[in-house]
């Protein structure tokens, strides 16, 4: 009897074999999944997080935590980092003037070709900040200087400012957003 080579076929499926055997092994228990449910048989929790009822379910113990499926509710935690940070009437009078200062500075270069270098150097100025630390943010390109939005400050007090696209500027005391900086995220995907 003359024995016959290992082909590469029969090694091929015997490696195949013990890696689907691996991997079969090696799944996740599906309690792992955090969108499982947290209770355990009394129904407290055991840990983990769990989706809130729905209006027509019975509600959870108010120290049970809970993933919201209300889509406003969604909407609003996906947008909390252009919430803006809290300021006193005393910290947004300190800072009005530099407001005034920055309306002033945006209407002197109104209707002058000016880029981005003239507008953070002009807004830099009337905050006392430097160039650098002045966000800046254009709309519409062109020779006439519009749909323009400059913001800085210090600590979580800011001032932003803008000219629209009719030629207005104006600016304005604002609170720091919660993720850091004057000038809101455009957000969006």
């Amino acid at each position: 009897m003359t024995r016959r080579p290992f082909s590469r076929t029969a090694a091929s499926t015997l490696l195949f074999a013990v890696l689907a055997s691996v991997l079969v092994a090696g799944c996740a228990d599906p309690s792992d999944d955090p969108r499982a449910s947290a209770s355990g048989a009394s129904g407290t929790p055991s840990g983990g997080m769990r989706y809130c009822p729905s209006p027509q379910e019975p509600p959870l113990d108010p120290s049970v935590p809970c993933i919201s499926q209300d889509p406003a509710q969604k909407y609003a935690e996906n947008h909390a980092y252009r919430k803006e940070m809290e300021i006193g009437e005393e910290e947004r009078a300190g800072a009005q003037g530099k407001a005034d200062a920055l309306a002033e500075a945006l209407k002197g270069l109104v209707g002058k070709p000016a880029g981005e270098v003239e507008v953070r150097a002009a807004a830099a100025a009337a905050l006392g900040l430097e160039p650098a630390d002045v966000e800046y943010r254009a709309g519409t390109p062109g020779k006439v200087l519009k749909d323009v939005v400059v913001g800085g400050g210090r600590g979580k007090v800011c001032v932003n400012g803008n000219i629209d696209s009719r030629g207005n500027a104006t600016a304005e005391v604002a609170g720091r957003t919660m993720d850091g900086t004057c000038l809101p995220g455009l957000g969006g995907h």
